[in-house]
């Protein structure tokens, strides 16, 4: 997937399988549904060389997420740009690693926190999970304190201007970095790649969907926040 992933379980007990469980499907959702790998599913389907007939219900799921991403922002999220191949890992990444934290509540882990290249799901909590400083890379600039929910940021900070806007097939421009605080990171992920696609209307957008608290930066450097930002106590 191209990105670390990192889990710590506070529970009292052996979850070794459970984690070894967790792993094992992530290395079993890149080789299915990376556009990168010849032979996935993802890059069979976006050549032709599957019909809708032969699809696992695993990437109808996600086909559908990404066609309500791309109605609800009226275009601007695109997991088929022109020019490019069928890419959905704006899906697939934080709702891969949603099913992975249902792999650890099923095996009973309570108290647990799944990190994925910095998008983050945590079960029970507080946890106090940093929002990096778009621009300065060893500050945050705001903590937030999170139980049971996910939170995912996006941003060209880390990978540039990977992020397009799909209505005009260039980079997306007004942001600086966009957060979202979800209850699950299929949402928080998703919404926050949307949010950024669409810009200087992203925030806005994203605060209007149901369970979605955002922290943004614009490109002028004013902070957004929603007011139920769970925001650490005594931090900014």
């Amino acid at each position: 997937m191209g990105f670390p992933v990192s889990l710590r379980i506070d529970d009292e007990g052996d979850f070794t399988g459970a984690a070894d469980a967790v792993f094992a499907w992530l290395r079993e959702a890149d080789v299915r549904f990376s556009p990168f790998k010849p032979d996935s599913e993802v890059s069979r389907y976006g050549r032709g060389a599957l019909a809708d007939g032969e699809l696992s219900a695993d990437l109808t799921e996600v086909l559908g997420l990404c066609a309500d991403l791309r109605g609800a922002t009226g275009g601007a999220f695109d997991a088929r740009l022109p020019g490019r191949g069928f890419d959905p890992c704006a899906v697939v990444k934080g709702w891969s690693v949603q099913r992975a934290a249902g792999l650890l509540t099923a095996a009973g882990a309570r108290r647990f926190c799944l990190n994925a290249g910095g998008d983050v799901f945590v079960s029970g909590g507080p946890w106090r999970v940093g929002i990096r400083h778009p621009e300065q890379a060893d500050q945050v600039c705001a903590v937030l304190a999170v139980t049971d929910a996910a939170v995912a940021t996006s941003g060209g900070y880390e990978r540039g201007e990977h992020i397009l806007d799909g209505r005009t097939g260039r980079p997306a421009t007004g942001l600086l970095s966009l957060t979202v605080v979800a209850p699950t990171l299929t949402e928080a992920d998703a919404t926050a790649t949307a949010a950024f696609a669409l810009g200087a209307d992203g925030p806005a957008w994203a605060a209007a969907r149901t369970g979605c608290e955002v922290f943004a930066i614009d490109t002028a450097r004013q902070v957004l926040r929603t007011r139920g930002l769970p925001v650490a106590q005594g931090l900014p």
